[in-house]
């Protein structure tokens, strides 16, 4: 395998581990009412069929200020059905309905509150630098296969290494970046 495909595999899963952290991410509560928290909600219609369905294609959903969470089902039918899977979310906001759209105010968190979700984030950060380090590691083990075999220099081995060695480095930072703004957005009150 060439050297500028190993370097290109590597950097690919490098950067799905840093989607995937951004996806996460906006999953995460706030404390300030966001889409992102109800949108990947699984809600079962059964008008619509067995397979549970994302909320996001079942509703808008839009925040109207930054403590309340409006949900207007795009089929009326189906308000009764989305109001019970945000219910089964367990997400610890209570749906109300008023037989066109659902709000869900969102509580303001506890400094307690505030340092769990700053833990779980660290978590989810941790996750994904292991993610970055395995990238990294079947980079380097495929370089290392390439040069034993003689197909690849030792010199272009070398650089390889190097290479790989940075983005490792690069992606990282864009992570820790990622926690830092993140942590600093749950922890402001």
């Amino acid at each position: 395998m060439p050297l500028d495909e190993i370097e290109f595999e590597a950097e690919e899963a490098m950067e799905k581990a840093v989607a995937f952290l951004k996806q996460e991410f906006r999953g995460v509560r706030t404390g300030r009412a966001s889409p992102g928290l109800v949108e990947h909600v699984r809600v079962k219609v059964p008008a619509y069929g067995e397979a549970p369905m994302e909320l996001k294609a079942l509703a808008t959903i839009s925040a109207p200020d930054p403590s309340m969470l409006l949900v207007k089902p795009f089929d009326p039918t189906t308000l009764k059905d989305i109001e019970r899977g945000l219910q089964e979310a367990s997400l610890g906001i209570n749906p109300q309905s008023d037989g066109k759209v659902i709000r869900l105010p969102i509580p303001a968190l506890s400094g307690e509150r505030r340092q769990q979700i700053a833990g779980q984030i660290k978590k989810m950060v941790e996750g994904q630098k292991v993610t970055l380090r395995n990238a990294r590691r079947d980079a380097i083990q495929k370089i290392d296969a390439e040069k034993k075999s003689g197909t690849l220099p030792e010199d272009d081995a070398k650089r390889g290494h190097d290479v790989i060695d940075k983005l490792q480095k690069k992606y990282e930072g864009t992570i820790d970046e990622m926690l830092a703004a993140k942590t600093k957005e749950v922890t402001e009150a």
